[in-house]
């Protein structure tokens, strides 16, 4: 079943911009996050945003990283322990998916 935010984590305020990703509980490294796009072929650049998607901010040190999976789908996955109050961060690829 889809759920378009993990119980895990919640929206807030970011440090860095606006709304961000908050971790509501511990995140281990190297947990699979949750989807941030999927393919739609009516979107203009070929993929639907989802609200973890659209909440989630840029860092050059983020603390996880975009994966692609075999249904085209690209996830976030944690490279590192997150704690409780943390932002959820990745880097952008200014749209390239």
């Amino acid at each position: 079943m889809y759920r378009p935010l993990p119980d895990s984590i919640t929206i807030g305020e970011s440090k860095i911009e606006g709304l961000g990703l908050i971790a509501k509980e511990e995140i281990k490294s190297n947990i699979l996050i949750g989807k941030i796009h999927i393919p739609d072929e009516r979107e203009p650049n070929g993929y639907f945003r989802t609200p973890l998607g659209a909440f989630g901010n840029h860092s050059r040190k983020p603390n996880c990283f975009k994966l692609l999976m075999e249904d085209g789908s690209w996830w976030i996955m944690s490279n590192q322990d997150i704690k409780i109050g943390d932002e959820i961060t990745w880097q952008y690829t200014l749209y390239e998916v």
